[in-house]
């Protein structure tokens, strides 16, 4: 059974932070199955869509530098990092934000997944992938490098086509970043609603840190 918790329990006072986090992580296993799954794996396969984007825009670049070495070398740091930031930054502004109460605009929820799937999903691994590739040309010889004075011009030439082409790689992560942060803050009303019952009381937060 739920611990049914009404936030007018303690005379009237607003509960703390640390409170709700607590009566919430409580009645979690109270969720439908679904909602336990995607409140735990979605932010998962959001990284794992960034990590897919990161082994793209590095083949990307591989072929516009004409690279053709250590492939594993430049290929699991590509899949790795952008997986790993993607899912540390989901949790940081979005899962963890919600499960303490601290996040209620569901307008608000939806943008943070949108960034979180363009950032960590398209802006950086091209921003990753670039150096990464850069350095294998110059080291392997494989593409002329950039004049003194020219490199940020050179740069910016080299990304350009490839910045077009991940564009849809983007969209694609905004769109499930979107769709991630919608069924999270579904879940969150649902919690809320077991664990503080369904009057219609808004949380409240005195905002006060030990």
């Amino acid at each position: 059974m739920s611990e049914n918790t009404q936030t007018d329990g303690v005379s009237g006072k607003a509960l703390t932070r640390a409170a709700i986090a607590e009566m919430l992580g409580k009645n979690f296993e109270s969720l439908p199955d679904i909602d336990k799954s995607f409140f735990m794996y979605g932010p998962v396969y959001l990284g794992g869509n960034a990590g897919l984007a990161g082994l793209i825009s590095n083949s990307l670049y591989r072929r516009a530098l004409n690279v053709k070495k250590a492939p594993l070398a430049s290929g699991m740091p590509m899949a790795v990092l952008p997986f790993l930031t993607t899912f540390a930054l989901y949790q940081a502004v979005v899962s963890h934000p919600l499960m303490s109460g601290d996040l209620n605009c569901p307008s608000c929820a939806l943008l943070r997944g949108a960034l979180v799937g363009v950032v960590g999903g398209g802006v950086y691994p091209i921003l990753l992938a670039l150096p990464v590739n850069i350095g294998l040309a110059s080291m392997y010889s494989s593409a002329p490098q950039p004049e003194k004075g020219n490199v940020l011009r050179y740069w910016a030439d080299l990304s350009r086509p490839i910045l077009r082409k991940m564009r849809a790689v983007m969209v694609l992560q905004a769109f499930f970043g979107t769709f991630l942060a919608s069924r999270h803050f579904q879940s969150y009303t649902k919690l809320a609603q077991i664990t503080f019952g369904s009057s219609g009381e808004e949380l409240k937060d005195e905002n006060v840190l030990n």
